[in-house]
């Protein structure tokens, strides 16, 4: 799947003001206006809870239009001055009044300067995501979980290597991920080549549409793409400029909102009216074209046959039906599961591991019967409540809320049953990750963001410094995938359901005539016909009855994004009764995707935190990761030198060892509280201090408790807490506590 980056903002409309040229008043009206702003600005803030940006952006050109107002009232009475009281000037007494004034309404649009800055996230909010941001990112490369690849020689964008931690946390993912859904769902698992024929990624639309906007630097060549630049513009605009006119705020969230609908000319337009160009050199830039992300190769040494680094992994399944759909019984639903390198040739890669040029994709590819939606196990996941964003909430400017999923299934608001069952699957397979519930939601695409053939996509999005980030995408596609391979190769990727007597049935048949299609729309052929016959029964009666009235009608076309003219010669629709003894069917296909990569991130930030040290001297890093997930379950740390001590710790790691539990021994000559600290950083959730040979203490991470427990008992317990047969607070109630010198001496 393509993960985009569509994020919709309300739209309000402008309210024109009009703002008088200023009069000088008397010095006490002056001060007493003043003070019925500051009084009315009090109410209106207090009233409201959490103003929109578009009030406080109101509110602070009104505050600025009276600064703006008294400035001029303080220059006229200052024109004045000097003259006596008795002669019709201004005193000095009215003078200093309206300083006053001024001084009070400049402290006013401070104020509201500052609500605004925290309201879009430029302020404190902003500037402390930032500190986040550097914090997570200095300690993951510093402790080596990832680095630039090729550092030595410079780097090149988008391109990381996992040092052994980063390398533990992501085989630890992908473990839990094969346990909770491959396991599971009693998938199929394949593993197939990256290299990709190009004959596959034409059929699956790949060649023609995976591409982004791109726009050079026209002195220097260097590329950008065409919609961050417009997005960053605007956004910084929004988040920067506080004096920006409300109408100019409105038509920059317009411009965000209707973003991945812009086309080249659309896109190259709104870049020359803005005046955007070159972020590095601010040369000029060139008009936005096409640029296929897909890396190209040739299969062979002559350099005929091309292919193409795969952009995800899912046209290995697709291709692989009909030997999975055998080895499977020829029964329906079945899962397929593929976890592998994905590769995507970024134009300008930026976020870190959020968007890269090589990444690992894990990938579920769920066929069903498409009249038959339902899930046996969806009875499992249906109370689970959760933040969603359905479409009309997103269309109408609501926020996010919590929904049960059941209900949103029962509603309509998600498609069908085993849709619904993948997203509460997802939920769960996150949050025991470690993912934050409060910062993950399930957004539903909007109808711009679909494609013609699916009938319904929701994106799991994690909420990071960079904001929310798409990391998994499950996508009801419908039959589009198995259908097009069928057409492309020849060979028919469908299923079976055998009656046990004939039957009479009334199917419609949708015959599109290839050569008028051909004549009419040349090289939008194929979109028009796929969009024909992906036409539901309903549309294709009403356009019967259409055809056969007026010889023609109005057909939208998704994909062309417009309408477009079909005569009675370009499609023969008809409804046939036949006697059948099974029924021939493409299934439907249900698309879990996840970028391995953005979990991964996400996950670092959700599990940092920062703790004073003993001496309350310095801030220390600690990462949260449940057990599950840590690089490393376990530490041994005999307290001080001593032969006894080391030996003892050997016992225990060995025991540790045939548990198969990670762990690593520190004999290092420095304090215990060093050494705990230390391996907090890197996400250790249990440490064992050997103070003696008979038991020993095993500490928590996060809440540096102790307990003490019997040295041949101890690989049984780690093993208990990292499987998860047991919690901390258990142990605790099973073995006594220990309050000891060496205690936490960070």
């Amino acid at each position: 799947m393509v993960f985009m980056r569509f994020r919709p903002q309300l739209i309000f409309s402008s309210l024109p003001r009009c703002i008088p040229k200023p009069r000088t008043p008397p010095a006490a009206t002056l001060a007493a206006a003043a003070a019925r702003r500051r009084h009315h600005t009090t109410a209106v803030f207090t009233s409201m809870a959490a103003p929109s940006e578009d009030v406080l952006r109101r509110a602070l050109a009104e505050r600025q239009a009276a600064v703006d107002a008294q400035a001029e009232a303080v220059r006229a009475l200052k024109a004045g001055g000097g003259a006596s009281k008795a002669g019709g000037g201004a005193s000095k007494a009215d003078v200093d009044a309206a300083v006053e004034a001024l001084k009070a309404l400049k402290i006013e649009a401070g104020a509201a300067a500052r609500r605004l800055q925290q309201a879009v996230g430029a302020g404190a909010g902003g500037a402390a995501r930032e500190e986040l941001r550097q914090a997570v990112v200095n300690t993951l490369e510093r402790k080596l979980f990832y680095i630039p690849s090729f550092k030595i020689y410079r780097g090149v964008a988008g391109l990381y290597d996992y040092g052994p931690p980063g390398c533990r946390v992501k085989a630890n993912v992908l473990s839990f991920w094969r346990q909770h859904f491959v396991l599971e769902e009693n998938m199929l698992e394949v593993d197939c080549p990256c290299v990709t024929p190009e004959i596959v990624l034409k059929a699956s639309g790949h060649v023609e549409k995976f591409t982004d906007l791109m726009v050079k630097d026209e002195k220097t060549g260097t590329c950008y793409r065409a919609d961050h630049l417009l997005k960053d513009f605007c956004k910084e605009k929004l988040e920067k400029d506080l004096t920006l006119p409300q109408e100019k705020a409105d038509e920059f969230k317009r411009v965000l909102a209707i973003l991945d609908d812009l086309s080249a000319e659309e896109l190259g337009a709104k870049i020359k009216e803005y005046g955007i160009v070159a972020p590095d050199t601010k040369n000029p830039l060139s008009d936005p074209y096409p640029f296929n992300l897909m890396f190209q190769t040739s299969i062979g040494p002559t350099g005929l046959s091309v292919g193409y680094m795969r952009p995800e992994t899912a046209q290995g399944i697709f291709v692989n039906f009909k030997d999975l759909y055998y080895y499977n019984g020829q029964k329906l639903p079945f899962a397929a599961a593929q976890i592998g390198q994905a590769f995507r040739n970024e134009i300008s890669p930026r976020q870190g591991l959020l968007r890269v040029r090589e990444f690992t994709l894990a990938e579920i590819e769920h066929f069903v019967d498409p009249e038959d939606k339902s899930h046996p196990k969806f009875v499992d996941v249906a109370d689970l409540e959760f933040l969603m964003f359905p479409r009309e909430m997103q269309l109408s400017g609501e926020s996010a809320k919590l929904m049960k999923l059941g209900e949103a299934v029962s509603k309509g608001t998600v498609n069908n049953e085993t849709l619904g069952y993948f997203i509460g699957r997802v939920y769960l397979f996150l949050t025991c990750l470690g993912i934050d519930k409060g910062r993950l939601r399930f957004r539903q695409h909007l109808p711009n963001e679909m494609a013609h053939y699916a009938a319904d996509c929701w994106d799991a999005e994690i909420e990071s410094s960079y904001g929310w980030i798409e990391c998994v995408g499950i996508a009801d596609r419908s039959a589009y995938d198995l259908r097009a391979h069928s057409e492309k190769s020849g060979v028919p990727l469908v299923a079976h359901e055998k009656f046990s007597k004939p039957r009479e049935v009334e199917k419609l048949v949708i015959v599109p005539s290839k050569k008028d299609l051909g004549l009419a729309f040349k090289g939008n052929q194929k979109m028009v016909l796929e969009a024909l016959e992906a036409m539901s029964e309903k549309e294709a009666l009403e356009m019967k009855a259409a055809l056969e009235t007026q010889g023609e009608t109005i057909f939208k076309v998704c994909t062309l994004g417009k309408d477009v003219v079909i005569t009675k010669k370009m499609v023969s629709i008809s409804m046939e009764k036949k006697l059948e003894h099974q029924r021939v069917f493409t299934p439907s296909v249900i698309e879990p995707s996840f970028g391995i990569g953005r979990i991964i991130y996400c996950l670092f930030e959700h599990s940092f935190y920062t703790r004073p040290s003993k001496s309350e001297e310095e801030q220390l890093n600690v990462f949260r990761f449940p057990p599950l997930v840590a690089p490393i379950k376990c530490t041994v740390f005999p307290l001080v030198k001593n032969q006894e001590f080391d030996d003892a710790a050997k016992v225990i790691a060995k025991a540790l060892t045939t548990a198969g539990i990670s762990h690593i021994i520190d004999t290092t000559a420095i304090s215990i509280g060093r050494r705990y600290a230390r391996t907090d950083e890197i996400g250790v959730p249990f440490a064992v201090t050997v103070d003696s040979t008979a038991n020993v203490t095993i500490r928590e991470r996060d809440s540096k408790e102790q307990v003490r427990v019997d040295i041949n008992k101890v690989a049984s317990v780690v093993q208990q807490l990292t499987e998860g047969q047991t919690t901390w607070g258990e142990v605790c109630e099973k073995y006594p506590a220990h309050v000891g010198p060496q205690g936490d001496q960070e």
